[in-house]
């Protein structure tokens, strides 16, 4: 399993304590003094590149892999000459999490650049280091100023893989060019039910060329292939690049796992534990824990949902409609009780949305509200019933609490869209008008726009995606590739969203103005 992190106490600028399960920072231990041995093989060496993820105003979490058992060293500063180091952290690489290595920087200076230098040592003779790699992270600010992030989702799906001739996972490299200060995953980092072949035939008679590798040709079963398909994304240099200078906000989906999976109920050759739960979810888990740059959470092991705070303007909910939800497909008339988020996860996100004093709530989603799906949420036309009411309950949760500005953002329909929710068109009317934005996928097939229903009155103002003479699962060569871009303007708190193509092509914009606070008003009205 990942190596539990847990945050240092009473640090300061200049002194960085980094724990974790198995290892304390190294204070005092300076640059890199200890000499590199010629030969090239006695070094641990970092595979599959370095990232961040999870930033916070004073810390963020660090991941790299390595090549055998080894020792992480990371050391940061606040400019790439790494002249003045803020300090050094270590964390071990062992077999058991397939050489996988997480820490937790903390005591960071707020609203800066960070630069991270990381390497691993062996663990048995000391003095055998290998090369380092440098990466980049800006930490969340504590006073008001202009926000940037991007999100999508969905990697390597159906099929199409890394085609170096074609540029290799194009979107990656188009989203570092936006210099964002942080990317949200929104789910389907990985395709674990599909096997990526040596060569796909295209519409117009050419081949897709794919990288194969032996893990990546089968669908995913043990821990061992689970972990092959996080290792095979990483073959894409630009995939390695984006990591190194963009943190990651990583959430979940089902092909992490397998196609539309839940919880109790999934068909799994590879047997169940003893209290019934599959054994192919919690290798699909570890793994995912494994290769994620994401805190752990002390009050649940495992968990993905979280709260992300990125200063005064921002902060990001990222939850998980997937491990919680109940075991079924989401179908009208069933009459059945049914949940996507489950009690536990409804009412934190009621109470931490209700304790908020960000300027804007978003709402990171696996899936889209008014999207029908037997898989998500959306049944068709009519009032909520099944997994519809939790949705109903929290959407008027937030109207009668006065929670205001609250943007929904999600991936996995392998198109991009505008949706604008409104009570007027609505048949359950008992919410305020929010904006819901779909965009994706980074490097998968693109399908066509779904329909909508009209239980929360959605209207799609703006959709984009492969066209019904083109057919269904588009290869990413034909440029119906997309991800969002969020801007938040530390003036004005104007936030500007942008849905753009591989390409980087402006497709849609809007400006969302920022609605008082109703609770900061209905404070205000007691006093007169």
């Amino acid at each position: 399993m990942p190596v539990a992190i847990r945050e240092g106490r009473g640090l300061t600028r200049r002194k960085l304590l980094v724990r974790s399960a198995s290892t304390i920072a190294l204070a005092g231990l300076g640059g890199f003094a200890m000499p590199y041995l010629s030969r090239a093989a006695d070094r641990p060496r970092i595979e599959g590149g370095i990232a961040s993820g999870d930033v916070a105003a004073d810390s963020a979490v660090i991941w790299a892999r390595s090549d055998r058992a080894a020792r992480m060293v990371v050391e940061c500063a606040t400019d790439d000459s790494f002249k003045a180091i803020l300090g050094v952290a270590s964390a071990e690489a062992l077999p058991d999490s397939d050489f996988t290595s997480k820490l937790l920087l903390g005591g960071l200076p707020p609203g800066q650049d960070i630069f991270y230098r990381a390497r691993f040592e062996n663990i048995a003779e000391a003095g055998i280091s290998g090369e380092s790699q440098v990466g980049h992270f800006r930490t969340a600010p504590v006073e008001r100023r202009s926000v940037s992030f991007a999100w999508s989702g969905d990697t390597a799906g159906q099929g199409w893989g890394i085609d170096p001739a074609r540029g290799g996972m194009r979107t990656y490299r188009t989203m570092l060019e936006n210099r964002p200060d942080f990317f949200i995953h929104c789910g389907d980092h990985i395709y674990a039910d599909c096997p990526i072949e040596a060569e796909l035939k295209l519409p117009d008679g050419s081949s897709w060329r794919n990288i194969v590798t032996e893990d990546k040709s089968v669908v995913a079963q043990s821990l061992a292939q689970f972990r092959g398909n996080y290792k095979y994304n990483l073959l894409d240099e630009n995939l390695r690049a984006f990591n190194a200078q963009v943190p990651m906000l990583a959430q979940w989906d089902d092909h992490e796992v397998t196609n539309d999976w839940s919880p109790i109920g999934t068909a799994d050759e590879t047997g169940y534990a003893d209290d019934g739960t599959s054994r192919l979810v919690a290798r699909a888990a570890r793994a995912f824990h494994e290769f994620m740059p994401i805190r752990s959470t002390p009050a649940q092991a495992g968990r993905i949902y979280r709260k992300v705070s990125y200063g005064p303007l921002l902060d990001v909910f990222l939850i998980d409609m997937r491990s919680y939800r109940d075991s079924t497909l989401n179908r009208s008339g069933d009459g059945n009780d049914a949940c996507i988020l489950g009690p536990l996860q409804l009412a934190w996100l009621k109470r931490e949305l209700a304790a908020s004093d960000a300027t804007w709530k978003v709402i990171a989603a696996d899936m889209p509200i008014g999207v029908i799906s037997e898989d998500a949420i959306a049944l068709g036309d009519g009032l909520p019933e099944r997994r519809e009411c939790e949705i109903a309950d929290l959407l008027s949760f937030l109207k009668r609490a006065g929670v205001r500005n609250t943007v929904w953002l999600t991936a996995d329909m392998h198109y991009t869209a505008a949706h604008s929710y409104d009570p007027n068109r609505a048949v359950f009317q008992d919410f305020e008008p929010f904006w819901e934005f779909i965009s994706g996928p980074l490097h998968a097939g693109t399908w066509g726009p779904g329909p909508l229903d009209n239980t929360f009155g959605p209207e799609a103002v703006f959709q984009k995606g492969c066209s019904e003479a083109q057919g269904e699962n588009l290869a990413p060569c034909f440029g119906l590739q997309f991800f969002g871009r969020v801007d938040i303007d530390g003036q004005s708190q104007v936030m500007t969203v942008t849905l753009k193509d591989v390409d980087n092509r402006d497709l849609w914009s809007v400006d969302i103005e920022p609605r008082p606070d109703a609770r900061a008003i209905q404070t205000l009205a007691r006093h007169f």
